[in-house]
């Protein structure tokens, strides 16, 4: 059954596939290429553009539409495509507040992509890993050099021309180990909105690359070297949580430390991984095949292709509905007996990939490093939905002692 003022509508674009100008270590999408092989032309068309843009904006329940343009990476189409797709939403927008977010690597933004995103007021996430030793250990480009002073120029023209951005950082085997660091670096450069990404990754040898082809040969993987522990992840957790909650409540906002506050105070948070739910996010590849998830770009994930279905019956039917409560349907006994279950709800399904105490599948690789972190913030968190019930702002949370 089809439901479509369930919730709202969000669909992750990709208008050139999985292309990119840098091969970055740990990557799971370029090699999304490989499902498209027969096709010489990974970028999308202008016909397909134009499709996507009204199906999009008609589908939508709330005056408010948010287009996300992502990779690949999104700039290695030219400004003239986007200027395109600008006069598409003002065409078929009817009255309604329309919004473009793009997240990019940051290497290619020169004066004219940032005057377009000033122009159009958009907001650019830009991926950088932390201080240089960091960021260029896994981000190189394409012939292996280093890409931080790349990343840090585009930065500097964004502030130049007052681009609103953020900084979406991967946390990895190496950053891991020194959280305050990592955390300083962004202060230093003045990101006040941070997104801390850990990546886990399973992979394999094969002749199409390293990352399954299909979810069915998950058990040939192994976990890649890159990859955080639960152990570093909880450690970092509480580092920067520790001196966040003491200097920087309301003046550096961390996405994970928002989401878990949202779930403390019972509203949606605002990264799907933190939700009961998920499957409100999908995924449109360059040549209109619609997918459950960025993470789950596989062909059993498949929805179908906006040419011969719509967004509408794709996204609400009864595959995506499944795939998002599965969510919830498919955790272990552990977690239903968690007490942190209600911040946590198993975290994203892709870390679901070892067994419960129980001997059960299911349970979420990082779950150790969330527990550890999350007994550690509990008192703070419990404290700052007293002050929001109480109608104040949390920002006073180390005036008093636990």
């Amino acid at each position: 059954m089809i439901a479509p003022f369930s919730h709202p509508m969000y669909v992750m674009t990709k208008a050139v596939g999985a292309a990119c100008n840098l091969a970055c270590e740990y990557c799971y999408y370029t090699e999304k290429k490989n499902l498209y092989r027969d096709d010489a032309h990974h970028v999308m068309s202008d016909e397909l553009l134009e499709r996507f843009t009204r199906q999009y904006i008609e589908a939508q329940t709330m005056n408010e539409i948010l287009f996300t343009w992502h990779g690949g990476e999104p700039l290695m189409r030219p400004v003239s495509f986007y200027e395109k797709a600008i006069r598409l939403q003002q065409q078929y927008g009817r009255g309604k507040t329309i919004n473009n977010c793009f997240q990019t690597n940051g290497t290619l933004i020169d004066d004219e992509w940032a005057a377009f995103f000033k122009r159009h007021n958009m907001l650019v996430g830009v991926s950088i890993d932390g201080p240089e030793p960091f960021h260029d250990a896994y981000r190189r480009s394409r012939g292996g050099e280093p890409t931080f002073c790349q990343v840090m120029r585009g930065i500097e023209i964004l502030n130049r021309h007052g681009v609103d951005w953020n900084a979406m950082a991967v946390v990895n085997n190496l950053n891991a180990e020194a959280p305050l660091a990592f955390y300083h670096f962004f202060k230093e450069i003045g990101c006040h909105y941070i997104q801390f990404t850990p990546v886990v990754e399973r992979i394999k040898g094969h002749e199409d690359g390293r990352h399954l082809a299909s979810l069915a040969d998950e058990e040939a993987l192994s976990l890649a070297p890159f990859s955080v522990t639960p152990g570093q992840w909880g450690r970092f957790l509480c580092e920067i949580f520790d001196e966040w909650v003491r200097q920087d409540v309301g003046t550096y906002f961390i996405q994970l430390f928002d989401a878990t506050l949202a779930n403390y105070a019972g509203v949606a948070p605002g990264v799907c991984a933190m939700a009961e739910s998920c499957g409100h996010a999908g995924v449109m590849e360059y040549n209109g095949d619609l997918y459950s998830c960025d993470h789950f770009v596989f062909p059993e994930y498949r929805l179908g292709n906006i040419h011969q279905q719509t967004l509408t019956e794709m996204l609400y039917g009864p595959r995506q509905t499944a795939f998002g409560n599965n969510k919830k349907a498919t955790l272990p006994q552990q977690c239903r007996e968690c007490k942190h279950l209600n911040i946590c709800h198993g975290e994203c399904p892709r870390n679901r990939f070892t067994k419960d105490c129980y001997g059960n599948p299911g349970l979420n690789y990082l779950c150790s490093g969330y527990r550890q972190f999350f007994d550690h913030s509990a008192p703070y968190f419990q404290f700052m939905k007293q002050e929001l019930d109480n109608d104040r702002a949390p920002a006073n949370v180390m005036h008093y002692t636990f």
